[in-house]
């Protein structure tokens, strides 16, 4: 029996695979490599190449594979880009999902989690985000996770569908020194790839009214995210109730200067970041509770923010 993890080739569905590897549960890997990488994925976890809008394929590995749910987290993952590409989108990340599902149900298979994203939540009211905020999502992404959601959830009124989604804002650091954050949208890859290049990176704004000036955002390591989606499968598993959605988040947050000066320390480049005007509609600070996850799925912030950027820079020195 095992678990089928969609975009197990990327940044966090490869440390998904791992962490369920190391928890004695079986996988299997879909992912089309758009911007995942076969090494991530082991030589020994069985691999399917293919989207999952590939009906064909998903019929054919649910045939070939005895599986308890699923872990889904295939999709367009970049929100700034979405603006651009609405429909490549909610091609990916709605009607993928809506494949899966009906696959799923084709097979049987009645349990998933969902990769989802904070960004169901737009600007939220307040400086600290729980499962009870209102969502108002304000990009084709943050709107197609919500509409993934939407979709779990009448699934499960359908059908018995056991679901749950989970919600998380930046996910940074490395479990391994093989597995790296690619994306180019993401700040530690854009700070890495600004010091390989002796640029200084930015800052946006530094007059927020924060303690230090620069917005706080929240940030969370890889390996502590994926630890809490196998705890998620696992209470699945067990027959325990479990909510329909949870915050992955730190209830902090960590401020853009507190990252930079974190940068100098982990990657040992004496850098002073420039500073630049405010982006338009950035609040000043968000991060997200995550006291409902700490108490169902194992969630703790386990890693120091110094400990994510050297494990981070690690990975990618390890790479370039």
């Amino acid at each position: 029996m095992s678990w089928l993890v969609t975009g197990g080739a990327g940044y966090i569905g490869s440390h998904v695979v791992r962490a369920l590897e190391e928890a004695g549960l079986g996988v299997v890997v879909i992912d089309d490599l758009s911007s995942g990488h076969r090494e991530f994925v082991a030589a020994g976890v069985p691999f399917v190449r293919a989207s999952v809008l590939d009906a064909a394929a998903l019929d054919a590995l649910f045939a070939a594979h005895r599986v308890d749910g699923v872990i889904h987290l295939a999709g367009y993952k970049y929100a700034g880009e979405s603006v651009k590409r609405p429909l490549h989108t909610y091609e990916q990340n709605v009607t993928g999902t809506g494949a899966l599902l009906a696959a799923m149900a084709r097979a049987g298979v009645e349990r998933i989690v969902f990769s989802s994203s904070a960004g169901v939540y737009g600007t939220p009211p307040g400086e600290r985000v729980t499962e009870a905020t209102p969502t108002v999502p304000e990009s084709p992404y943050g709107e197609s996770k919500l509409i993934g959601e939407w979709m779990l959830r009448d699934q499960g009124r359908a059908t018995g569908l056991v679901h749950t989604s989970l919600r998380y804002f930046n996910v940074v650091g490395s479990g391994s020194r093989e597995l790296r954050d690619t994306s180019p949208f993401n700040l530690f890859p854009l700070v890495f790839r600004a010091l390989d290049e002796g640029r200084a990176p930015k800052i946006f704004g530094d007059d927020y009214p924060t303690p230090d000036g620069t917005a706080v955002r929240d940030y969370v390591h890889v390996a502590d995210l994926a630890r809490s989606h196998v705890a998620a499968a696992r209470r699945m598993l067990a027959g325990e109730p479990i909510e329909p959605v949870y915050n992955l988040g730190s209830g902090d947050g960590s401020s853009v200067r507190q990252i930079m000066d974190a940068m100098v320390r982990g990657t040992g480049v004496d850098f002073e970041p420039e500073v630049a005007p405010r982006r338009a509609g950035d609040p000043a600070r968000i991060a997200a509770d995550g006291a409902l996850a700490a108490r169902d799925l194992d969630w703790a912030m386990t890693y120091t923010l110094d400990e994510m950027v050297s494990s981070a820079w690690e990975a990618w020195t390890n790479a370039h």
